[in-house]
């Protein structure tokens, strides 16, 4: 079987308070796109999890998702068949991208198919809150409003068709650094969620770009600079606006055009901010998963 684990970015992302157990309350738009790592999954007889991947620095034991989330469904159903895993990562890792998040999706939504578990997509959610807090919106993706600590999903009117620049720059952002200096209730502002969603029901793809903000870039943006550097590149070749998604570092670009968007992705490879580069779209099969 093989299946396609699809990249998230963040439309928005607003920290509403940081709770006393430590966690982050949080109101997010989140958006799938056509960027994926592709899994393949082999049943065998023996027990037990193989994980093979491209890249040497990925850990294929125990602690990656793929094998947590395989073997959280392979226990509550007593199978004692094996699988034999192959994951190709193409999605940039430690991104704010969900890569990690979203292999575990297509990982459980795999299992469920090959041992003919039954579980509709959202007793697969339900269980998914165990592995991560975006694992649930992996396996649903699309268009959705995520609130709580991203656990409490809302489907949202599917994004209007755009090209989708990716920048990232060779850095990495630890989230726990930047949750740690938010200072989460303290903040002067918070982003207009309500407008976002409001254009979405609009389709209005300028008014949903206008609307785009990132409350954790308060704490990155100083931190590392090359962020806002790669966000005003993408704006000043034909953006419509540019934002980082997540916790960053990567920065992605809305472009309404083709042409500019092509244009915008060889300017920003020319000038060295972002050691990846990718030009995508917006992935939208409906809101109902629909894992190929």
């Amino acid at each position: 079987m093989r299946l396609r684990a699809l990249a998230k970015i963040n439309l928005g992302l607003d920290v509403v308070r940081r709770r006393e157990d430590g966690y982050h309350e949080v109101r997010m738009v989140m958006q799938t796109i056509n960027m994926y790592d592709q899994l393949d999954i082999k049943r065998k007889k023996a027990p037990g999890i193989v994980l093979t991947t491209n890249l040497p620095y990925i850990p294929t034991n125990e602690n990656n998702l793929v094998n947590k989330a395989s073997r959280l469904l392979l226990e509550e159903f007593n199978i004692h068949d094996g699988l034999v895993i192959n994951l190709r990562k193409f999605i940039p890792v430690a991104a704010g991208m969900a890569g990690g998040s979203s292999d575990a999706a297509a990982a459980m939504v795999g299992v469920n198919r090959m041992f003919r578990l039954g579980l509709s997509q959202q007793e697969l959610m339900e269980r998914a809150v165990a592995i991560g807090a975006d694992v649930p919106y992996c396996i649903m993706r699309g268009t959705a409003l995520a609130e709580g600590i991203g656990e409490r999903l809302s489907a949202l009117p599917p994004m209007p068709k755009c090209y989708v620049l990716i920048g990232k720059p060779g850095i990495s952002v630890s989230t726990k650094f930047v949750y740690e200096n938010l200072h989460a209730n303290d903040l002067a502002w918070h982003v207009d969620i309500d407008g976002l969603v409001e254009g979405l029901y609009k389709k209005d793809l300028r008014g949903i770009a206008g609307k785009m903000e990132n409350v954790l870039e308060t704490v990155t943006i100083p931190n590392y600079p090359v962020i806002q550097e790669i966000k005003n590149h993408m704006k000043s070749h034909g953006a419509l606006n540019a934002m980082m998604s997540g916790s960053g570092p990567t920065v992605f670009g809305l472009f309404d055009n083709d042409k500019t968007a092509r244009n915008a992705c060889r300017q920003l490879k020319k000038s060295r901010l972002a050691k990846q580069v990718f030009l995508t779209t917006i992935f939208n099969n409906g809101n109902g998963g629909n894992y190929e």
